[in-house]
């Protein structure tokens, strides 16, 4: 595995919340390929065939623990038993839609469960760093044309949305009430910053309504692909260019606890921000067939139909910035569906890394 961390991982304890998700996965695999001792914090995975059960790297880390976050008290006796030092909060109720059907559900996860987790690592001296995982939708959307800033007002029209701005805003409070930057040392030894990305897409996501998975259940199925909101313009990215802002934003807070511990955009450049039907088209294109139906409804429940995110703060305080293009970000996804059936997951996925790097 090509190292572009520097060996920094290495030997560092880590927890992550939500490793069972989309996400989580992805980066408990890297991590564990770096030599970190990662600790995974979550609940069951939602299908058969989400890349955490075909991965299998829940027997391949440290830990494999089903929590939720909403139980404080049972945060707080997990990072007491394992002592990370560095913390990624992922876990969430990450869906849109289903935020209409369970809102109280999606405050209580989003909003109290980062609560919680940031109240466990006040309680557990190992922690160093805390990396909070919010999303591009925590900004008040107007649908502007620019891309949203750091210091953009926190808002949201949906619950979900809604559920992350009111997260922000209680990771932001945390941070000054007991992560002051300038209290340092003095009363407390914790970096904390929260990261926003764009849409996230890539291998081993099956979330319903979602494009990516609704585009290959539908191709799985010899079915069209029916899209709801097609001229929805979203900042794409493959799910390795968030994760990659998060790692190397965490080396930067231990490194300089005091320097990063603030709010950062990972999101694509604004050549890769497309509609939902340019995303479904370039799937069908990369898989050789399919066919897309617009489904479209003017009584459907809201969501955003424009969401930009500006990276100029990580590209010129972190050093970060995507490495690849909306086209090269539609074939690493089809790659892996197109191939998790035949083949090692882990190892496809550690190859998807790889190209990923270089």
């Amino acid at each position: 595995m090509i190292d572009v961390f520097d060996n920094f991982y290495k030997g560092k304890k880590i927890l992550v919340t939500g490793h069972t998700g989309f996400k989580g996965s992805w980066l408990s695999i890297w991590l564990h390929e770096l030599g970190a001792e990662v600790v995974g914090v979550g609940l069951e995975p939602y299908s058969e065939k989400d890349n955490f059960v075909l991965s299998g790297i829940g027997k391949k880390i440290k830990a494999d623990i089903r929590a939720d976050i909403r139980d404080g008290e049972k945060m707080k006796e997990i990072f007491a038993q394992y002592q990370p030092e560095i913390v990624f909060h992922l876990a969430a109720q990450p869906l849109v839609r289903l935020s209409y059907e369970i809102p109280v559900e999606t405050y209580e996860t989003n909003v109290m469960g980062t609560v919680n987790v940031m109240e466990a690592i006040r309680a557990t001296d190992s922690v160093k760093v805390g990396v909070m995982i919010t999303t591009d939708k925590c900004y008040d959307n107007k649908e502007q044309l620019t891309g949203y800033k750091e210091d953009d007002p926190f808002g949201g029209y949906d619950p979900y949305s809604s559920s992350k701005g009111a997260c922000e805003i209680a990771i932001q409070s945390w941070r000054r009430s007991f992560f002051n930057p300038d209290d340092y040392g003095k009363t407390h030894h914790v970096s904390l910053a929260s990261v926003r990305a764009g849409n996230v897409i890539g291998g081993g996501d099956w979330a319903k309504d979602r494009i990516i998975p609704d585009c290959i259940r539908a191709l799985e199925a010899g079915k069209p692909i029916e899209i709801r909101s097609p001229k929805a313009v979203r900042p794409w990215e493959h799910v390795l260019e968030p994760l990659s802002g998060y790692m190397l934003l965490a080396q930067k807070m231990w490194n300089d606890p005091t320097g990063y511990c603030e709010g950062w955009n990972f999101g694509p450049e604004m050549e890769s921000v497309l509609n939902v039907w340019e995303v479904a088209t370039a799937m069908i294109e990369n898989f050789g067939y399919g066919e897309l139906k617009d489904v479209s409804d003017p009584n459907a429940l809201h969501e955003a139909n424009l969401l930009m995110l500006d990276i100029t703060k990580a590209k010129t305080h972190l050093g970060w910035k995507p490495r690849l293009n909306a086209k090269q970000c539609a074939v690493l996804t089809s790659d892996w569906y197109k191939r998790y059936k035949t083949e090692d997951v882990y190892q496809l996925c550690v190859e998807e890394i790889e190209k990923f790097l270089s």
